[in-house]
């Protein structure tokens, strides 16, 4: 039996918890938010003993694992403070808003031999499992073209929650909120990226950062991609989805979480056969199913050792492309990767 504790009583704690009370062979121990009415409410309902200070929580619950579910902005700085006192670190995404704090996270972690894992729920959605092993198969041939769209609806009562969202330093905008995961899945689908060009828009709501916001990548394999991104969408979500196509096939994701397989058309008859039945799943959100798959992964990791698919480097990946969207999209220029942000806003501010 592993225990865990929560750091963050946020819009994401609610989901955290509903899985982690009904995974076996993880105890929740305790949460904690700065505001003691947010760690009260999300505690009362499992009769939890909350906190006011993560620190504190730690010393007298002493977990195994801690999850870190605070603004985007905080994630590397309590993370790198409570790495050392506990044996697994869960940080949400994204992992850290710049690169030198995400770096500092890894070593950390490493120094200490904390284990680390980056939440990256989608990944583990039974669509995106069968377009992954089609990948490692071989089963598209030469790479054509990735695309995600990202269309949901975040309004301004959305933003004004809280006074972190949408601020360059502690947040940032649609691609780094809303599209991290999906820019998370193309980079995973079409390998590494060898530049990107950017564009971003600022369009029906009162934010520092972007709500809209589209980008060309060339990746290093010579196909392209396209990410479509924005939260305004109207008067509702319209879309998270994913499309790879290569010369031996296509396949489209869709639903609101690439939750829905819509496509699968190969040239070979063997691998029309790895769907005759349909790994689309029903979500009650934007969420997903996901977090239940990532936790059971994080236990069979401290339990037999192995690597995780989501630690700390492979985190990282989706956080650089983020970043040289917005150098693109603060310059004007193509950004070829690895690059050194120079006019990057996001994590620093203005």
């Amino acid at each position: 039996m592993k225990t865990i504790a929560l750091v963050g009583c946020g819009r994401i704690s609610a989901r955290h918890i509903q899985v982690l009370t009904q995974t076996p062979g993880i105890r929740l121990v305790g949460v904690c938010d700065v505001v003691e009415e947010r760690a009260r409410k999300a505690a009362g309902p499992i009769g939890l003993p909350f906190y006011t200070d993560a620190m504190e929580m730690v010393k007298a619950e002493k977990p195994d694992i801690i999850s870190i579910l605070t603004e985007s902005g905080s994630h590397a700085r309590v993370a790198i403070a409570l790495a050392p006192h506990v044996s697994a670190v869960v940080v949400e995404k994204p992992m850290a808003l710049t690169l030198e704090d995400a770096d500092e996270l890894i070593e950390t972690c490493d120094r200490n031999a904390t284990r680390l894992f980056v939440v990256k729920q989608n990944r583990y959605n039974p669509p995106v499992v069968k377009l992954r092993k089609a990948v490692d198969r071989g089963a598209f041939g030469k790479m054509v073209m990735g695309t995600v769209r990202v269309r949901w609806c975040r309004d301004q009562s959305y933003y004004d929650q809280d006074p972190w969202r949408g601020t360059w330093r502690d947040d940032g905008g649609v691609f780094t909120n809303q599209a991290s995961h999906h820019i998370d899945l193309l980079q995973w689908m079409m390998g590494p990226v060898e530049s990107v060009k950017a564009y971003t828009a600022t369009r029906l709501v009162k934010i520092e950062s972007e709500d809209t916001g589209v980008a060309i990548l060339r990746f290093k394999s010579g196909a392209l991609g396209v990410i479509e991104a924005t939260t305004g969408s109207r008067p509702k979500d319209l879309e998270g989805s994913l499309s790879v196509l290569g010369e031996k096939g296509s396949v489209v994701i869709g639903g609101f979480a690439v939750n829905k397989l819509e496509t699968w058309n190969f040239s070979d008859p063997e691998m029309m056969k790895e769907v005759a039945e349909d790994p689309s799943q029903a979500v009650p959100n934007v969420y997903g199913l996901g977090h239940q798959a990532f936790y059971n992964e994080v236990l069979e990791c401290m339990e037999t050792g192995r690597n995780p698919m989501l630690a700390g480097l492979e985190g990282r990946k989706s956080l650089e492309i983020i970043n040289a969207l917005y150098e693109s999209a603060a310059t004007g220029h193509e950004v070829f990767l690895r690059f050194v942000p120079h006019s990057v806003l996001l994590g620093r501010g203005r």
